[in-house]
Order: structure tokens, then sequence, then C-alpha cells
């Protein structure tokens, strides 16, 4: 046991020495790379390249004065007679989402007074009942079935009018 004691001593002191060997050496041979550090420091600095030349771009006046205004009552949605959006409507909660991101996932009550259950991307479910309007698209609820909710939503006709488009919500299965 002690043979191995000191073998381990032994080597202890081998791996002491060859560290103290190494780090005396590494201060050895640096004069060359101080000089070659002061020679890159002695060059001129390469000359910078000039800046490039801003291009000069032609003005451009609009004259449209002579043309039809883009904003005139006619075109801007206020003409045309028909449905249209009321714009003093308090909005419901169920309008700031997609039609195509609400699920109907069920119904309460019977007979005619039925009320939807429709769950929204937030994961909340919300009552819908006849008159109510969900969807970005001015969506107004005219019936609740078991198996659907009937809507009625309002689009631009792209003539300054707009149109009723019918659509559903149908029950999924799960």
């Amino acid at each position: 046991m002690r043979t191995t004691m000191l073998k381990g001593r032994a080597t202890g002191f081998l791996v002491i020495a060859l560290a103290c060997a190494a780090l005396t050496s590494c201060g050895i041979g640096r004069g060359d790379l101080e000089k070659w550090v002061a020679e890159v420091k002695a060059k001129p600095a390469p000359p910078l390249q000039p800046l490039p030349v801003m291009k000069q771009f032609e003005t451009f006046e609009y004259a449209a004065q002579n043309m039809r205004d883009p904003f005139d009552q006619a075109f801007s949605g206020e003409g045309g007679s028909g449905p249209r959006p009321d714009p003093n409507r308090r909005r419901q909660t169920l309008e700031g989402f997609t039609l195509d991101t609400l699920k109907m996932v069920g119904t309460l009550g019977s007979g005619n007074s039925l009320t939807g259950l429709v769950m929204a991307p937030d994961r909340v479910t919300y009552k819908v009942v006849p008159g109510n309007y969900m969807g970005q698209s001015d969506g107004r609820v005219t019936a609740v079935h078991e198996d659907r909710i009937d809507l009625v939503e309002l689009v631009p006709d792209g003539a300054g009018g707009w149109l009723e488009r019918p659509a559903k919500l149908s029950l999924e299965a799960n």
C-alpha cells in the first residue's frame, strides 16, 4: 500500500512539474509577436472608399383637379339604396371575431325559444338569440335551430351600396 501511495505522489509531482514548465515556456518567443504587432501598427491605413453619389429624383406634380373626387359621397358607400350597417349601433362581443373562427357548441331551451351557444377563439362560450350580432360583416342572427344558427351579413356591393348575404354557423359533431 505504501508503494501505491508513493507512486501517486510521484505522479502528482510530475504533473505539477510539467504544468510549471508549460507555463514558463509561454513567455519565451513573445518577442516575434510583439515585433509583428508593431509592424502592422506602423503601416498606414488603407484609404476609405468615396461615398456613393446620390441620384437626383424627378419631382412629380399631382394635378387631378379636373378628375372626380374618390371621396365623393356617390362612391363612399353613402349613396345607393337598400340595407346598410348602422354606424351608431353599439358593437357586441362576438363581432370582434371572424365568423369562421366561431363555433356553435350547442343550444339551450326547446321549441321556439332556443338559445344558441357559441364558443369564440378566446375559449369563452357566449349565448346567442335572434337579433344578436356576430362576425365582422355585421352578421345579424335571424334564427337559432338545434343544429345551426342562421345569420344575414351585410357586405359592400362595390358600387357604394350594401348586399345582404345569408350565412350559417353549424353545430360541429365531436
